[in-house]
């Protein structure tokens, strides 16, 4: 099963650090995603540019765009994994080595993926271009 672990931090501490300091977790990110992908489980993974890069689309009686992050938030989403786990203990497994090669604050939130493949609905369903 594919599991996505949404990674979320401050995006003001993780600005605050060094150069040596990002450099030096990414190396430990990188590992994580080197040992994955070796085990050929290792889906898209992202990094998210800052919230300041973000635009809104909220929904209601009529869509309405706004510049940047709607939510007030704490904590951002920063980035993704899709990973691929026999169960939900294996990809919290990832998620703690994740955690652990970037130490400090923030939360993994770990979710199973269903995939879509709009190709292979039936035509009636299909979405209409």
């Amino acid at each position: 099963m594919l599991y996505a672990i949404l990674c979320y931090n401050s995006e003001e501490a993780i600005g605050a650090w060094s150069k040596d300091h990002h450099d030096e977790t990414m190396a430990r990110l990188y590992a994580v995603n080197d040992k994955l992908a070796q085990q050929g489980r290792l889906g898209p993974v992202a990094r998210l540019l800052p919230t300041t890069a973000a635009t809104t689309l909220r929904k209601g009686r009529e869509e309405l765009v706004i510049d940047g992050p709607f939510a007030e938030t704490k904590e951002q989403l920063l980035g993704f994994y899709v990973i691929d786990c026999a169960t939900l203990e294996a990809a919290l497994d990832t998620a703690k080595e994740l955690a652990k090669a970037n130490p400090g604050t923030g939360s993994y939130e770990i979710r199973p993926v269903a995939e879509f493949h709009p190709s292979q609905l039936p035509d009636e369903k299909k979405p209409v271009a």
